[in-house]
């Protein structure tokens, strides 16, 4: 008995102290992205384009995500059991956003063939009103999964099975193996179809900067490492989807292994990758990192202003 409750005390001494790492990793990153899109608004420069407002959509995206997340991370935690209609909206928004962030990198990575490979057409096909729309597609390709996932659950579902307590976690929602297999089929399609996007990308931008030179061969190598990083980040955001399987497979076989794994989880592919987003888009790009820097400086005088046209 003694040595029992010896041991829980250890594991839950080691989960409190993962609980507060995590704390720490979140607080910076969205430090670190508030900042960001702080930076984005002050100047007009950056919302009339497209890329700069993909990029603030993921940044607002992603925000919003390991805010939904981090909750759902403490409460599993803890654990407080909650009804399931408001885990339904925990669900419903980290489902939504959990696929809005590789979406958004998708279409930045398809910005980014356009302006290298089509460079004549860019400004028409990425103009301010056409970002604005394809944020709209963005948000609502992102929403079909979630909606196909809702609609399996409440089809064979009972009114009194909302009142119901729960310790909310995704699993509640796939609880049929026919739901298990609709959810995992929707994710390796969008697998699939965002892998075959940034190949196809990749070998175009690849072939133009071969052929480029002098600065046209710097920009297309630039952009060329852009989609390598876009690669990378996307592979391990849409590993999150893979994420719950695993940790449905751990849950029956321990509690303490199953929270674990998710803190494992939820650092590898949900914190590491959103964290990529203001290197690959924000620090290394010039215009940005130089308006950041005078933002983050307080440097507001008047005598003093910040032009990022040329």
């Amino acid at each position: 008995m003694v040595g029992n409750t010896s041991a829980n005390a250890s594991v839950r001494t080691q989960i409190n102290w993962k609980v507060i790492f995590v704390q720490i990793l979140v607080f910076a990153f969205l430090c670190i992205n508030t900042m960001m899109i702080l930076t984005f608004f002050t100047r007009a420069y950056f919302y009339t384009k497209m890329r700069y407002i993909l990029f603030a959509t993921s940044l607002l995206s992603d925000c919003l995500m390991l805010i939904v997340t981090n909750v759902l991370l403490i409460l599993t935690v803890s654990p407080i059991p909650m009804p399931l209609s408001l885990c339904l909206f925990f669900f419903v928004v980290s489902s939504v956003y959990g696929f809005v962030t590789p979406v958004t990198l998708t279409a930045m990575t398809l910005e980014r063939y356009v302006a290298i490979c089509m460079p004549l057409r860019h400004a028409q096909l990425c103009s301010k009103l056409r970002a604005l729309w394809c944020i709209f597609i963005i948000h609502g390709i992102s929403s079909v999964p979630c909606v196909l996932i809702l609609l399996s659950f409440f089809a064979p579902a009972t009114q009194n099975l909302l009142k119901k307590i729960h310790i909310c976690a995704v699993q509640r929602f796939t609880t049929r193996t026919w739901q298990i297999d609709l959810r995992f089929g929707i994710s390796q399609t969008y697998f699939l179809i965002m892998c075959i996007v940034i190949m196809f990308c990749y070998a175009k931008i690849m072939k133009v900067a071969k052929a480029a030179s002098g600065d046209n061969k710097k920009s297309s190598r630039k952009g060329l490492r852009t989609v390598i990083l876009h690669g990378v980040q996307l592979l391990l955001c849409l590993t999150q989807m893979w994420c719950p399987f695993i940790e449905a497979a751990v849950l029956k076989i321990s509690l303490v292994a199953f929270i674990t794994v998710r803190f494992s989880n939820y650092i590898l592919f949900y914190l590491v990758p959103r964290c990529l987003s203001p290197l690959i888009y924000g620090l290394r790009d010039d215009k940005f990192v130089l308006a950041l820097k005078y933002y983050a400086l307080c440097d507001f005088r008047r005598n003093k202003s910040l032009d990022l046209t040329k």
